[in-house]
Parts: structure tokens; C-alpha cells; sequence
């Protein structure tokens, strides 16, 4: 199906622009670099990394990219001046294009996770501007739009979950085979299908722990040459990213026989996936999920240690947040894409964790992954 691009990105950069005026924004300023990735800029503008975008409020907006060639195929923005020009320089790309756009009401936003010193240079190098850098930011603004994906996200993301769920058949397979039996047969695995299925990348480095290490939340470090999918409760946590957008699914291989913590540990999971994914819903107070789950867990005296889920998108992590830190306002949206991921650990029998990736729709939900507890 063909993509048109100049649309998707003009259309976003409308409401930015509406918002920047709102606000009496002259510039806001978009940064990414290796040491600052910020996926607000792909988002604006296609350029997948590496470069500084301004968004005027007139409507104008100008891409500084480091990569030129890479940007000429990939980007959209009235005007281009390459990066090297101000010798890689980011406080001197940014004094030299607000000076040449020059509005009349000389009003700045920089990103908010510029630090303290390198503020102090902008004031300096800008004297003659108003810099704003704050939380309740441009930046957080579009953040907020990021949440509810459009069709062309809701389209990268399915494919991204489809091809997913493709490998997670492939490796209940392998399991079942005898073909895997460690962390890192599973993980190479992971890494050399996405790249076979034109993925870019796992969309965060992968999580494989056998039994001895399920226990961990997190993994820590992701994976190892110890065995995967032996006898007790074995983690994994990965997914793909596909034209930028991510998949995020965690399955629990257990192989009996098993203990009755075990079990119980396993059948209190895949409750509380069953009956929090009714709260996933246009209109549902997102406090409600997280209750749901929690109560659950309480009735035999366990806490899930993290929160229910969060957003997927271009980042990993995105708005909205399912955890207890939720306002009671705040709701599930249509066009959000969100994890479901309820999970238990103990440091003797290990940990069960559960997640799939579930889409806000008009009418309900759509469960975009097929994460499940593979017993063997």
C-alpha cells in the first residue's frame, strides 16, 4: 500500500504549529545524538536519528541532519542545511539558523533534557532571545500525540507484533525439538530472524533467563550460555522494531514438573492477564487495570513489582503509563497502543511474566501479539 509521507508529516507538524502559536513559541528545537536519543524527531520528520530539527511558528520547518545522504532519502522539511556546516557543533547550528529565521517575537524552546550548563551556553550564545526550556514543554507535547498512533504507526506496529508472534511459533517449535536449550540460542536466534523479516533492530536489547535467573524483573546481563526452557519457570523478554516502531512481548517457558508455588505463580498471571485485559478499553480509567491486577495478586498475598504496562511506539516506553502512578483522570485512548504485562518473581522458585501488545480501538481492544505460558 503505497504511504504518502509528505501528508503523514505535514499533518503533525500542523498541530505543532497550532500549539507552538498557542503558546507564543517562536522555534521549539528537536535534538537527537548519540548521547541524546529523542524519537520526537523521527516523528516529525522522518530523519531516523542524528540530527537537529527546527519547527517555526509560522510553519516552517528546518533540518539540520549530520547524515545528508541518508536524510535526502528519508526526510521531509522545507529546508535542509547539513550538520558539518557548524562543524557538528549543536549550540552553533542552533545560534546560526534562529538568527537567519529571525522571527519578530525572538521566543525559543529547547528540548527539556538539556542540562543546566549547556543552557547557560544558549543564553549566552542567544542573548537576545527568550529560552525556554521546561517539563511542561513543546516537547511534552508532542509526546502526547505520539500516544494515539494514526494508521501508518498502527500499520508498522502490526507488522512489527506480526512478525513477533511469527517467531514466538518458531521457538515453541525449537523448545518442543530439543533445538534450544540456552539463553543465547534463543537470543542469536531473535537477532537473525528480525534482520531475515527487514526489521531494523530488536526494538531493546533481549531478555532470555532460564530458570536460575527468571527470578530478575530485568535480567541482568540479558542474556548467557545457561540454559533456557529447562525444568522450572524461564523468562523471555524481546520484540522488533519495524520502520521505527516497536513490539514489546514477554513468554514464560515452564517445563514440569513443577512446585506449587510454581503453579500458583503461573495460574495468578495468567488470571490477571485475563481479567485486566476488560479495563483495556476507549474511556477506562487506566487506575482501574492496575487495581485490577493488584487485587488479584493481594488475595494471595503477592505484589507484582512493576508496573502493568506502558505505550510502545517509536520509543520502547511511551505515554501512556499503566502503573499506579496514574492520575485518576487519566484514561485508555483510541489509537493507544499498550503493553499488558502482569508478572510475579521469587528468588527460589523464579518468575512467571506475561505481556502482549493490545490496541485501543473504537469498539474495545485488538491484542496484536501472541504471548503465552508455554508448559512443557
Amino acid at each position: 500500500m503505497p504511504v504518502d509521507f509528505e501528508a503523514i508529516y505535514s499533518s503533525r507538524i500542523k498541530k505543532l504549529v497550532e500549539y507552538l502559536n498557542e503558546k507564543n513559541v517562536s522555534i521549539a528545537v528537536f535534538h537527537d545524538s548519540e548521547g541524546n536519543r529523542d524519537p520526537n524527531l523521527r516523528y516529525l520528520c522522518g530523519q531516523p536519528s542524528d540530527a537537529v530539527l527546527f519547527v517555526c511558528a509560522s510553519g516552517k520547518t528546518i533540518l539540520s541532519p549530520w547524515d545528508e545522504n541518508l536524510a535526502r532519502q528519508k526526510a521531509h522539511a522545507s529546508e535542509m542545511v547539513p550538520f558539518t556546516q557548524f562543524k557538528r557543533d549543536y549550540i552553533e547550528c542552533v545560534k546560526s539558523i534562529a538568527s537567519k529565521i529571525a522571527p519578530s517575537e525572538k521566543n525559543l524552546e529547547l528540548p527539556p533534557s538539556t542540562s543546566h550548563i549547556e543552557y547557560g551556553k544558549f543564553r549566552d550564545a542567544l542573548d537576545s532571545w527568550k529560552i525556554e526550556c521546561r517539563e511542561d514543554s513543546v516537547h511534552e507535547y508532542v509526546c502526547q500525540l505520539r500516544a494515539q498512533k494514526d494508521e501508518y504507526e498502527i500499520e508498522c506496529t502490526k507488522k512489527a507484533c506480526s512478525i513477533t508472534s511469527s517467531m514466538t511459533d518458531k521457538i515453541e517449535g525449537f523448545l518442543r525439538d530439543g533445538k534450544f536449550r540456552t539463553e543465547s540460542d534463543v537470543a542469536l536466534f531473535i537477532e537473525r530472524e528480525l534482520r531475515e523479516q527487514k526489521c531494523e533492530r530488536t526494538s531493546f536489547d533481549t531478555l532470555a533467563a532460564g530458570p536460575s535467573r527468571s527470578f530478575g524483573i530485568h535480567a541482568f546481563p540479558g542474556y548467557t550460555s545457561g540454559t533456557w526452557g529447562t525444568r522450572g519457570l524461564s523468562i523471555l523478554d524481546y520484540g522488533v522494531c519495524y520502520e521505527g516502531y516497536a513490539s514489546d512481548c514477554t513468554i514464560t517457558v515452564a517445563r514440569g514438573p513443577l512446585s506449587d508455588e510454581q503453579e500458583l505463580i503461573l495460574s495468578l498471571v495468567q488470571k490477571a492477564a485475563d481479567k485486566c485485559i476488560d479495563f483495556y478499553r476507549a474511556g477506562s480509567p487506566i487506575h482501574l487495570a492496575v487495581k485490577c491486577a493488584d487485587d488479584v495478586f493481594a488475595e494471595y498475598g503477592k505484589t507484582m513489582p512493576h508496573g502493568l504496562g506502558h505505550g510502545t511506539g517509536l520509543a520502547i516506553h511511551e505515554n501512556p503509563f499503566v502503573s499506579s502512578r496514574a492520575k485518576e483522570d487519566e484514561v485508555f485512548k483510541v489509537g493507544n497502543i499498550v503493553t499488558l504485562e502482569p508478572g510475579l518473581y521469587d528468588p527460589e522458585w523464579g518468575g512467571c511474566r506475561l505481556e502482549n501488545d493490545v490496541l485501543i480501538t473504537e469498539t474495545g481492544n485488538l491484542v496484536l501479539t501472541n504471548s503465552r505460558i508455554i508448559r512443557l
